[in-house]
């Protein structure tokens, strides 16, 4: 059975920076075997539960002002209908045509750069509540047990108001945010983590909250957390990876 993972996707220049994160993925991604994945991004908000349904999903590119060469990268993954309609049943969500946003390409393109597994996303309803997400979650964990692998595409920290040079050190109130949120996983506290937004500098780490939202999935979908992976970027990107196995 593989696990449901939570990949803190940073930077979209994670594709292209041969950082501590960025030889991880490619490292992690060889270890799996996946029939197909389910992603669920910080970067595909809305209103109700949406699936894409697109066959050859188009590699959006969601941002500006950088280089030419990121770009240039096409990650041309195939789309799973049959998946997307089962997800459709399943979860109550309708079926839209959707591309990959950097939150499903970058990581994915490190992982699995052959792009020849299929991929489905699975939107971030914004009303949602925590328990709400972690349900869901709950309700993908059967496809665990098929060979599909559920990723929840977020930031572990994402405060883009202060970043700074890539290999600045971290802030306090990033490192006490982490380690509180770390250590909730690894005792399995989960009413504590549906209740994030009451940790040590959640707001100041998080000013709007899709990037932590990812992990709620991921922890549903899964069962006990180990970290897989710890490294900083820009001083406040904490690039943190956890599976539940």
């Amino acid at each position: 059975m593989l696990p449901s993972l939570f990949i803190s996707h940073g930077s979209p220049m994670l594709a292209l920076n041969k950082t501590a994160a960025h030889t991880f993925l490619r490292e992690l991604g060889s270890q799996l075997s996946p029939k197909a994945v389910v992603v669920i991004s910080a970067h595909w908000e809305s209103h109700q539960l949406l699936v894409s349904s697109s066959v050859k999903p188009e590699t959006i590119h969601d941002f500006g002002g950088f280089p030419r060469a990121l770009f240039e990268c096409q990650y041309p993954a195939p789309g799973e209908p049959e998946l997307s309609d089962r997800l459709a049943l399943l979860l109550d969500a309708s079926p839209v045509e959707r591309g990959f946003d950097h939150g499903a390409w970058v990581p994915l393109s490190l992982m699995l750069p052959d792009a020849n597994v299929p991929v489905v996303s699975l939107s971030l309803p914004v009303h949602w509540g925590n328990a709400e997400l972690a349900s869901l979650g709950e309700r993908l964990a059967i496809l665990r047990e098929e060979g599909i692998l559920i990723i929840g595409s977020g930031s572990l920290t994402h405060n883009l108001y202060e970043l700074m040079p890539q290999e600045s050190p971290m802030p306090s109130w990033v490192g006490e945010f982490a380690r509180w949120v770390h250590e909730r996983l690894v005792a399995n506290d989960r009413a504590a983590l549906l209740d994030w937004e009451n940790a040590p500098y959640a707001r100041k780490n998080h000013p709007t909250p899709e990037h932590f939202l990812p992990l709620l999935v991921a922890m549903g979908a899964g069962g006990s957390a180990s970290q897989l992976h710890h490294s900083v970027e820009h001083g406040v990107l904490a690039m943190d990876v956890y599976q539940f196995a």
